[in-house]
C-alpha cells in the first residue's frame, strides 16, 4: 500500500496490519511514486523466492 505524505513523498506500508500495534508496517519512504512501486514489486518477489 502506497500513501502520499504531506511533504510530497510516498511511503510504502505493509498490506496487513500488525496484530500487536494495529498499524501497518513502514516499508520505506520514497521521493517518487514510481520508486515506491518498484520497491513494492521487489518486496513481493522476495516474499515468494
Amino acid at each position: 500500500m502506497i500513501r502520499k505524505l504531506k511533504d510530497g513523498k510516498y511511503r510504502l506500508y505493509s498490506r496487513k496490519k500488525d496484530e500487536k500495534t494495529g498499524k501497518r508496517r513502514n516499508l520505506g519512504t520514497f521521493d517518487t511514486r514510481e520508486a515506491a512501486q518498484k520497491h513494492e514489486k521487489e518486496v513481493q518477489y522476495f516474499k515468494r523466492h
